[in-house]
């Protein structure tokens, strides 16, 4: 859990190339404590945020670009969340590593993931808590291995 005080905290938790393209919208309430990870959508579509921070990290922010299109409607699997669903749920979401180079993921499209793990545990009626850390360690793994972001929050 971790607290974003204002919007100046939040954009600091991306990096400085990252800021400018980062719109908040009204569901985006600040101050927060933020449970596992905050998420939300452009108000035309254009990018899905993400703000998480890894067990001992500071909050880290990345823009993944929802344009990239999500393939044809078939099931697919989370790479994050590991949660199968059919239809356009699961797409491709890319960030820019640099100004040459994006990654992408395959992942929720709208970055539900915590939810359908809550509801997914429910059912099974088990906790979820081990679900959220792996999906937290996962954002990590790729923010820090694809898009060479310092969890820590250095240089940022």
């Amino acid at each position: 859990m971790f607290k974003l005080d204002n919007e100046a905290a939040l954009l600091d938790a991306f990096r400085p190339k990252d800021r400018k393209l980062v719109q908040l919208t009204p569901e985006v309430r600040l101050p927060q404590f933020v449970r596992n990870y905050l998420s939300w959508k452009h108000p035309g579509g254009t990018y899905v945020y993400l703000v998480f921070a890894t067990p001992g990290g500071a909050p880290t922010g990345i823009v993944f670009d929802s344009n990239s299109g999500s393939g044809p409607a078939v099931p697919a699997m989370c790479d994050w969340c590991h949660l199968s669903s059919s239809g356009s749920t699961v797409g491709l979401l890319t960030a820019r590593r640099n100004a040459k180079k994006s990654v992408g993921v395959h992942v929720c499209s709208d970055l539900g993931c915590q939810q359908r793990l809550e509801e997914e545990a429910d059912r099974q009626g088990i906790s979820v808590l081990p679900w959220w850390e792996k999906l937290i360690e996962r954002m990590g793994r790729f923010a820090s291995e694809s898009l060479d972001i310092d969890l820590s929050g250095a240089g940022r």
